[in-house]
């Protein structure tokens, strides 16, 4: 019997065509990846699974009921788990649980069973703001709170963008426990080994279906878009051919306490000018608050750091002058057009009109974005968006630019995309200070160090890792240093 039938379904808005005569069942019990590049029209079809849009054209059924007639007795049986995390950062994560188990009629205890075994694990946080959570300990809640009601079907967009390794190994794993209870689940992920783990794939590109099979299956057929091939550079041998180039950043013995707490605990090292530096760990090892005291957004408690020159306690205004950031949630105004963004940050940075004129000129031809320069932001595919973040960050043409998980989310093609970009600034001296969880990007550093509970467990070339841990890839190598850790994520 099928959990899902998918016939001929259509949606448009305005003269976009989301989707295009889309058709696919899923099984009962069945763990079915619904995976595509970005824009492809995956979110259009999980929220006319969950009742919250309506097809243009075509028929939907969930356990036997019709999506347009029957959306009652649908929402009662989903649990779903949108792309951007379904929590209410200022709630307690108690608070959370309860307000869904309200929604769909229940309570925690009478629910209670059906999130035992995930919700046991962060339980004991029960007090604490869902905001101040790590990425991975959201995910268990919002896991939680798509379960509490026992659903039949799990619809799950993209649930692990953003969140370790480890973490995502976790995940997978719980679901796999779902699966024995003969809940459906309907997942997307940018992940290959979490496409592998599906029974299941259907490829949606453009709004259509180019294929449904095996993860096998698709993988090999449609290789050009999630295998493309990697890059070729000679980044780290034209680096080491240089004469010694200097260190853009240079941090000693550094250490952020909150309290008793060592969010960071004693770290040196240095980067020098040019190179693309990985800074790895699980979540909560403390990668964001080092990055935030190297950038001039937090003091440290104690030690010495410089960044392209400048003293990271007492001219932390300078510092922010001379480097470029880019966020996880992308750092520009969606409200703007993609000119009026460019502009902005320009000026922010104490660029001339003139400069600003031609370099933007530069830039949209560059990014071949000349048709779109007045086009607002937030309607650009999420891919867009993330070239668009990059390349304002390093406008001004900065001495060393942070980024602090810049690919979260984004298919594997335009990832290698993103990469041509960093690999063009460091071919220019700018540095690059990156951080990932995707460890195939880990590859492509010159140099990586990985952090476990506050300090610096690991540094070298991925090469020198593989070989040091006896590991076969970074991925490997990363999993048995964070496996080490003795402090939670939070």
């Amino acid at each position: 019997m099928n959990a899902i039938e998918v016939n001929n379904v259509s949606k448009s808005y305005g003269a976009v065509k989301a989707l295009d005569d889309v058709s696919f069942t899923v099984g009962k019990g069945e763990v079915f990846g619904l995976i595509g590049p970005d824009g492809a029209g995956k979110t259009s079809m999980y929220r006319i699974l969950c009742t919250l849009l309506l097809p243009d054209a075509g028929t939907v059924t969930v356990d036997g009921f019709d999506a347009v007639r029957q959306m009652t007795d649908i929402r009662r049986r989903v649990g779903y788990m949108p792309g951007k995390f379904s929590l209410y950062e200022d709630l307690t994560v108690e608070e959370n649980l309860q307000f869904f188990a309200t929604l769909f009629g229940t309570t925690v205890e009478e629910g209670y069973d059906s999130i035992k075994a995930i919700y046991s694990q962060i339980e004991r946080f029960k007090d604490r703001r869902a905001g101040a959570l790590s990425g991975g300990m959201k995910q268990k809640l919002a896991l939680s709170c798509a379960l509490v009601h026992s659903p039949s079907v799990l619809f799950l967009d993209e649930p692990t963008t953003g969140v370790d390794p480890v973490s995502r190994k976790e995940f997978w794993e719980m679901l796999g426990n779902l699966k024995e209870r003969n809940i459906t689940i309907v997942a997307s992920t940018p992940y290959l080994d979490e496409v592998r783990r599906c029974e299941r794939v259907a490829f949606l590109d453009q709004g259509r279906i180019r294929g449904i099979g095996t993860p096998d299956e698709i993988l090999t057929r449609f290789a050009d878009v999630f295998n493309p091939p990697g890059i070729q550079h000679d980044h780290a041998e034209t680096l080491s051919q240089h004469s010694e180039p200097e260190n853009v950043i240079e941090v000693e013995h550094l250490v952020k306490a909150f309290g008793s707490f060592h969010a960071v605990d004693d770290i040196s090292f240095t980067v020098k000018r040019g190179e693309i530096f990985g800074f790895l760990g699980a979540n909560g090892a403390g990668k964001t608050t080092a990055m935030h005291m190297l950038t001039g957004l937090n003091q440290p408690t104690s030690g010495t750091g410089r960044v392209v020159g400048y003293d990271i306690r007492t001219e932390h205004e300078q510092i922010k002058k001379h480097i470029g950031y880019m966020s996880q949630r992308f750092s520009l105004y969606e409200d703007l057009t993609v000119a009026e963004n460019i502009r902005l940050f320009a000026g922010i940075y104490g660029m001339d009109d003139k400069e600003i004129a031609r370099k933007t000129d530069e830039l949209l031809a560059r990014l071949r974005f000349a048709d779109h320069k007045d086009t607002l932001v937030a309607s650009l595919p999420l891919g867009w968006k993330q070239k668009l973040a990059f390349s304002v960050s390093i406008f001004h043409e900065p001495g060393v630019v942070f980024l602090d998980e810049p690919t979260g989310g984004v298919d594997p093609a335009t990832r290698r995309q993103f990469w041509e970009l960093i690999y063009e600034a460091a071919g220019r001296g700018i540095t690059v200070f990156v951080t990932t969880h995707y460890m195939d990007e880990a590859e492509y550093c010159d140099r990586i160090s990985i952090m476990v509970d506050g300090k610096i467990k690991a540094m070298g070339t991925p090469d020198e890792l593989k070989r040091k841990y006896n590991q076969p890839d970074m991925d490997h190598v990363f999993t048995y240093l964070a496996r080490q850790a003795t402090r939670s994520s939070d």
